[in-house]
């Protein structure tokens, strides 16, 4: 991922973006991956690791009704993540996380499903991702990889 985190920073820094991060199941390891890169302090603005529920609402203005209604690992709250981490850091791009990385889960919301927010000027896409259970470690890393891909993606298609 080192490749594809080195690419993500170059491409911002030559269309003059920055970037943000919202993070739960991941803790942090999108920023991590984006930080190992040098002169990411260029475009990397900042990361939120919002793990509870208060420090989504607390940090990224994530709504108690949203939370309440659709719960954290939804793509509703995606998309309040990222949109707030895009407000809160004054960036131009954004990606979040929430997922049950495991052990456990339940029938509607099983071990392995993350869902994803990306925020741009164009606005704010959602998409969840059912990884299944590979193990609380393998969920994290391939949730990581997963943003890394989206933030690429939308990176590359900005203008």
């Amino acid at each position: 991922m080192a490749d594809l985190s080195a690419d993500i920073i170059q491409t911002a820094r030559d269309k003059g973006l920055r970037i943000a991060t919202a993070e739960s199941c991941t803790g942090g390891m999108v920023s991590a991956a984006l930080t190992d890169i040098a002169g990411s302090s260029a475009v990397f603005e900042r990361g939120f690791v919002t793990y509870s529920n208060q420090a989504k609402i607390d940090l990224l203005g994530v709504s108690p009704e949203t939370l309440a209604a659709f719960g954290a690992v939804s793509n509703e709250v995606a998309r309040e993540m990222a949109l707030g981490a895009k407000t809160r850091a004054g960036v131009e791009m954004a990606v979040s996380i929430t997922g049950i990385a495991g052990p456990g889960g339940s029938a509607h919301k099983p071990e392995g499903r993350v869902c994803f927010g990306l925020a741009s000027p164009a606005g704010v896409a959602v998409e969840q991702v059912d990884f299944g259970p590979l193990g609380r470690a393998n969920v994290r890393i391939a949730a990581r990889d997963y943003a890394l891909r989206l933030l690429h993606h939308a990176i590359s298609q900005s203008d």
